[in-house]
């Protein structure tokens, strides 16, 4: 029987996301939580990971009364609690899958939703018809989306770190799309809509009212960093595609992969994302 190493130990419980969101997720927390305007009093952050979001606006606006997180990793959830323990009485958690979100009975000023959006393809509308009954009439949803560029079999961003790895564990390049498919894996480019397709899909729940625009650029400082970024973000997500006893060298390949792009590009990934200010729907 082989032992798991550690960071496959990583991927499988999430762990060690506050240092991981420093490459890409911390940059999203701050823009989107600059943009909430007066004085709320109820947020709800939807995929609330470890509770970095909800710490940092309680912070910033004391007229918060509640902060609210519905995340999907009990081992996220725990280390939110106890992060967010020095706000008794102002926050509260809940596990929820966002695909299949549940009545939750309160308005809120202000929703947010980072680099959470493409995990809930090919399904969004049931969060969007969610947050938009929740908001009040003057309320916002901030969301953040990422638009990384994909090729012909729908491959794009972290996909062509982890189409590398393949090739590094021994998959034909050839192969790649049908190893994608074979373990029923959605390819990340592939979750991502095109901005002009979201636009569609939002104007269905929301008014526009705004949105900003940046390049997301993540570099790194060594693979062993990146390799653990990874697991920290993805958890067993890619790994599943290699038989468990490549899955040590998988994990190794991404964070050889990211080095050596980085070495030679300047960063590892770049693409574009865009920053939602939504409001609900005048009826």
């Amino acid at each position: 029987m082989t032992t798991a190493s550690a960071v496959e130990i990583q991927a499988s419980t999430l762990a060690g996301y506050a240092d991981a969101s420093r490459l890409r997720q911390v940059l999203d927390r701050d823009w989107v939580l600059d943009q909430v305007t007066g004085s709320p009093e109820t947020l709800i952050d939807l995929g609330s990971g470890i509770g970095q979001l909800l710490e940092t606006a309680l912070d910033r606006h004391p007229t918060l009364r509640l902060a609210v997180g519905l995340e999907r990793s009990e081992h996220r959830i725990a280390e939110a609690a106890e992060r967010l323990s020095r706000f008794p009485g102002r926050t509260a958690l809940h596990q929820a899958d966002l695909t299949d979100p549940q009545p939750l009975p309160l308005k809120a000023d202000v929703v947010t939703m980072t680099s959470v959006l493409h995990w809930l393809y090919p399904v969004e509308d049931r969060i969007f018809s969610w947050v938009a009954d929740r908001l009040t009439p003057d309320g916002s949803f901030l969301l953040t989306t990422y638009h990384p560029a994909r090729d012909a079999f729908g491959l794009g961003g972290e996909d062509e770190l982890v189409r590398a790895a393949l090739i590094a564990t021994g998959v034909e390049l050839t192969d790649v799309p049908k190893v994608f498919e074979r373990g029923e894996v959605l390819p990340i480019g592939t979750r991502t809509r095109p901005a002009e397709e979201l636009d569609a899909l939002l104007a269905r729940y929301f008014t526009v009212d705004s949105y900003l625009e940046r390049d997301a650029v993540v570099t790194v400082e060594d693979a062993t960093q990146y390799e653990h970024f990874h697991a920290a973000t993805f958890g067993d997500y890619y790994s599943r595609l290699v038989p468990p006893a490549l899955r040590a060298e998988f994990f190794r390949a991404i964070g050889e992969t990211a080095q050596r792009r980085q070495d030679e590009l300047g960063w590892v990934s770049h693409m574009p994302v865009r920053l939602w200010r939504l409001r609900p729907l005048q009826v």
